[in-house]
């Protein structure tokens, strides 16, 4: 690529999750802060069915529900048909029309295809850079009963857990109950495994919400963790790069209600973040080095936001979870850590996409056809 050229970024956002609300609100800073003298950006907005949308203003029209202006357009997993394609109809033919190449994909989903790896497999198959985790880091990073799994396999502490599914729920509940209460008295909490932004997550202080809290993840996902509520602090830290990550700052969540909830996170004022978290300099770096132990266990690669818990009575640290598509408001603790630690959210993004790049280059050194030697 020419120097004096600009990097084409495809910008993809909304999709099939309950989080897609929540991705539109990370993708308008990120498009309001990439820098078109460097980027030529094209909006890709995905409908709640997974229909893939451009034109004029996407972000705008997926705000307000109006899309009918927008064309369907799609990515073809063959790396020989390369390009965003726009999809028209034609005397009754649906026919595929190269819209723009793209040099490097900047996802800005949460949740369900679009952080779980199935995106990712997708642009591995197209042989398109892009931003974040591949398919094995995104999806252990997705499902937090396997994650939790992973982190124990490394040494890294951990609530105590139990993951059901939702099959055993509608075939036994009273048993499912029962495993669950055996996991620590209460509070319990539970959550879907496979969804972040604290979507369905309750705080259980009796068998009757213990219930109705795992009735509600099962809504959600069909693997459901059931986890030992703690007395905690809750601290987060920022990861960034590809084989050399380095960790940010960490910082502190005061939750408006009694955890940080949906509501908590995005429509309650006061709840605060607080950066840099008030820690003693051991902690810190204890947060930080067991931050990029958990990156590098998942093979995570570009970002990940990681959450801790730090037990209020004994300062224990235990590793809540990883985020491989934080959230990405300019309010959003991801941005906001490496704000703090020398990063603004400009020069972030950038960042991000280098790395992307860097990754791309380094996945294609990778021989593909396996030739044995004579003799």
């Amino acid at each position: 690529m020419d120097s004096k050229e600009k990097i084409r970024v495809g910008v993809l956002f909304g999709g099939r999750s309950g989080e897609h609300a929540v991705s539109l609100m990370s993708a308008r800073s990120v498009l309001q802060q990439l820098d078109a003298e460097k980027y030529d950006i094209t909006q890709i907005g995905l409908t709640l069915e997974g229909k893939w949308l451009v034109g004029e203003d996407v972000l705008e029209a997926f705000v307000s529900g109006k899309t009918g202006h927008l064309s369907s357009a799609t990515l073809l997993p063959d790396p020989s048909r390369s390009g965003l394609r726009l999809l028209r109809q034609d005397a009754g033919h649906e026919i595929l029309e190269t819209l723009t190449e793209l040099d490097v994909v900047f996802p800005v989903l949460h949740g369900p295809y679009g952080e779980d790896g199935t995106l990712q497999g997708l642009l591995d198959m197209a042989d398109v850079a892009y931003v974040g985790a591949g398919v094995l880091g995104s999806s252990l990073g997705m499902d937090k009963g396997v994650f939790k799994d992973v982190m124990r396999a490394n040494g890294i502490p951990v609530v105590d857990y139990l993951v059901v599914l939702r099959s055993e729920l509608e075939a036994d509940l009273e048993e499912v109950v029962g495993r669950a209460e055996e996991v620590a008295p209460y509070p319990l909490f539970t959550k879907p495994a496979n969804l972040g932004s604290s979507v369905a997550v309750s705080k259980c202080q009796s068998r009757s919400d213990l219930v109705e809290g795992l009735m509600e993840a099962a809504l959600y996902d069909r693997r459901i963790l059931v986890e030992r509520g703690v007395d905690a602090r809750e601290i987060e830290v920022s990861v960034l790069g590809n084989d050399c990550p380095i960790a940010s700052i960490p910082g502190e969540i005061i939750p408006a209600a009694e955890f940080y909830s949906y509501e908590a996170k995005y429509h309650d004022s006061r709840s605060q973040l607080i950066i840099p978290a008030p820690l003693s300099e051991e902690l810190i770096e204890e947060f930080r080095e067991v931050a990029i132990r958990a990156y590098r266990a998942v093979d995570c690669a570009g970002m990940a936001r990681v959450d801790f818990l730090l037990d209020r009575h004994t300062d224990k640290v235990f590793l809540s979870e990883l985020n491989t598509i934080p959230g990405f408001t300019q309010i959003s603790m991801y941005p906001k850590l490496w704000e703090a630690s020398g990063i603004p959210y400009r020069e972030l993004l950038d960042r991000l996409i280098e790395l992307a790049l860097e990754r791309k280059a380094e996945r294609d050194r990778t021989v593909r056809v396996y030739k044995r030697e004579k003799g």
